[in-house]
C-alpha cells in the first residue's frame, strides 16, 4: 500500500518526450489499469483508443494545436497517444472518462512511463475531421472526448511537487 500512495504522491505530467516508444507490457499494464477505474452503476462507458502511428499523431496533433490557436506540438513529441472517449447518453460519462485519465497516468507512473493530460478531445471529435477519424477506426456510438493521456519517456527530469496549498482539506 505504501508504494500506491507513493506513486500518487510522485507522479508528475511530463511535457517534453523523447522519440523511444514504451514498451507492449508498459503499455497493456497501463492500457488495463484504466479498464479498471471505477465507472457510474459499472457501466464502463469509456473507451480508449490508443496511437502509436506517427501520421495519426501528427493529425491529431494539429488539429489539438488549431483548437488551440497554435502551430505547436500540444502532445510534445510523445510517441503514444491514448483517447479516451465516453459514451455521452451516461449521465456519468464525464466522471467515468476522467477515472479512466486518472488511472492511465498514475498506472503509468507506476511502471516506469512519464504521461499528461492533454485537453481538447471534446473538440476534436465534434469537428467533422473527427468524426471521419471516428469512423475510418470503426467506433460506433454516441461518444466524446474526454482527453488524451500521452505516453513515453520524458526528456528531463520533472519538477519536484509544489507545496500543498493551506485549507485543501476540511474536517467536518
Amino acid at each position: 500500500m505504501q508504494e500506491t500512495i507513493q506513486d500518487l504522491k510522485t507522479r508528475r505530467s511530463c511535457r517534453g518526450y523523447k522519440e523511444d516508444q514504451i514498451s507492449e507490457e508498459q503499455l497493456n499494464q497501463i492500457l488495463e489499469a484504466g479498464t479498471y477505474a471505477p465507472t457510474g452503476m459499472g457501466m464502463q462507458s469509456p473507451i480508449m483508443v490508443v496511437v502509436q502511428d506517427k501520421e495519426t499523431i501528427a493529425q491529431l496533433s494539429r488539429m489539438n494545436a488549431k483548437i488551440m490557436g497554435t502551430d505547436g506540438d500540444p502532445f510534445y513529441g510523445a510517441p503514444t497517444v491514448v483517447i479516451v472517449l465516453a459514451d455521452k447518453n451516461r449521465p456519468t460519462y464525464l466522471e467515468d472518462g476522467s477515472l479512466v485519465m486518472g488511472n492511465l497516468m498514475n498506472a503509468a507512473h507506476a511502471v516506469g512511463v512519464d504521461s499528461c493530460w492533454i485537453h481538447r478531445a471534446k473538440e476534436e471529435f465534434e469537428s467533422e475531421e473527427g468524426k471521419a477519424l471516428l469512423k475510418k477506426w470503426g467506433i460506433k456510438g454516441d461518444y466524446v472526448g474526454i482527453g488524451h493521456c500521452v505516453l513515453g519517456y520524458a526528456k528531463d527530469a520533472p519538477a519536484p511537487a509544489k507545496p500543498r496549498k493551506e485549507n485543501y482539506i476540511y474536517r467536518v
